[in-house]
C-alpha cells in the first residue's frame, strides 16, 4: 500500500519563498562581487598599460596637455619627464605619512616648468623628529633648472583631519585648489609623484620613493564573493535537510524515528 502523500502546510510555502528569496539575495551579491573584481582587474591592466605607455618628454607635444588645470584622464599613470626651476619657498610637508613601516613626511615641492606652467611634485619621504615635531630634516633643492622623473598621479591622498585646513610648511593634508588660491600658482591638475633617477642607488637628496601601490581591492571582492556564494549554499542546503528530506525522503534523513526503524 503506497504511503499517503505529505500535507504541505502555510509554514512549509513560508519557509520555501523565504529560502528562495534569501537564494537569490546572496546569489545576486556574489556575482555583483565578481563583477566589481572584473572592473577592479580592467582598471589596473589599463593603470599598468599606461605606465608602459612612452615617456612624455617635456618637449613632446603632449607635454603641454600636463600643465592643464583639468588635464585628460589618459595622461595619468604615465611617465613623464619635465624640466623645470624647484620653487622651494612653497615647499609643504605631509604629516604622518608612512613608508617601510615609519611615520614621516611626504615632501612636495612646486616646479615651475620652463615651457610655462606650475607642476605639484611629490619629491619622496623623510623621517620626522619625533621630540620636536616641528624641526624638518635638511633638504636638497638644487637652484637652476633640473630634469625630474616621474609617474603623473592625483595629489596625494588625503587623511582624516581634526578643524580647518592647515596653512605653512607641515600640514595634514594639501587640497590642490586652496594651495592654487594661496600661492598664486598656475598649478596643474596633476601632480608628479617623482621617482630615482638611478633606481639601484641611493637618491643624493636623501629622499625615499619606494612609493606604496594603490590597493585595487580585488582581493577583497574575491573573498566577499565567497561569503556570499557559501551563505547561499548554506541556505540551500538547510532548506533541503529541513524540509524536502523529513517530508518527501524520510528514510534518507538521519535521526528521529527513521534510525529507530533502520534498528528494528
Amino acid at each position: 500500500m503506497s504511503q499517503p502523500r505529505p500535507m504541505l502546510g502555510a509554514r512549509f510555502w513560508w519557509v520555501t519563498v523565504a529560502a528562495v528569496l534569501g537564494v537569490a539575495v546572496t546569489a545576486s551579491l556574489g556575482r555583483w562581487q565578481l563583477t566589481r573584481a572584473a572592473q577592479k582587474e580592467a582598471l589596473q591592466a589599463a593603470i599598468d598599460a599606461r605606465v608602459s605607455e612612452p615617456l612624455i618628454d617635456a618637449l613632446s607635444p603632449e607635454a603641454a596637455a600636463v600643465t592643464a588645470r583639468e588635464p585628460s584622464a589618459a595622461l595619468l599613470h604615465r611617465r613623464a619627464l619635465v624640466r623645470g626651476v624647484w620653487l622651494a619657498e612653497h615647499t609643504v610637508w605631509l604629516d604622518n605619512r608612512q613608508m617601510h613601516g615609519r611615520p614621516g613626511f611626504f615632501v612636495l615641492t612646486p616646479l615651475r616648468l620652463e615651457g610655462g606652467g606650475v607642476l605639484l611634485v611629490q619629491r619622496g619621504w623623510m623621517p620626522r623628529n619625533f621630540e620636536d615635531r616641528t624641526r624638518l630634516p635638511a633638504l636638497q633643492t638644487p637652484p637652476g633648472q633640473v630634469e625630474v622623473r616621474g609617474i603623473l598621479s592625483p595629489p596625494p591622498a588625503r587623511l582624516y583631519e581634526l578643524g580647518a585646513t592647515e596653512r605653512g610648511a607641515i600640514r595634514q593634508n594639501l587640497d590642490l585648489d586652496a594651495f592654487r588660491a594661496e600661492t598664486g600658482l598656475p598649478l596643474a591638475g596633476l601632480s608628479l609623484q617623482q621617482s630615482n633617477a638611478e633606481p639601484d642607488r641611493v637618491p643624493a637628496d636623501g629622499l625615499l620613493r619606494d612609493w606604496p601601490q594603490p590597493d585595487s581591492g580585488v582581493d577583497r571582492h574575491y573573498g566577499y564573493a565567497f561569503q556570499w556564494f557559501g551563505l547561499c549554499a548554506l541556505m540551500v542546503l538547510l532548506y533541503v535537510w529541513f524540509q524536502i528530506l523529513p517530508r518527501f525522503f524520510p528514510r534518507l534523513r538521519f535521526g528521529g524515528s527513521s534510525r529507530a526503524e533502520d534498528g528494528r
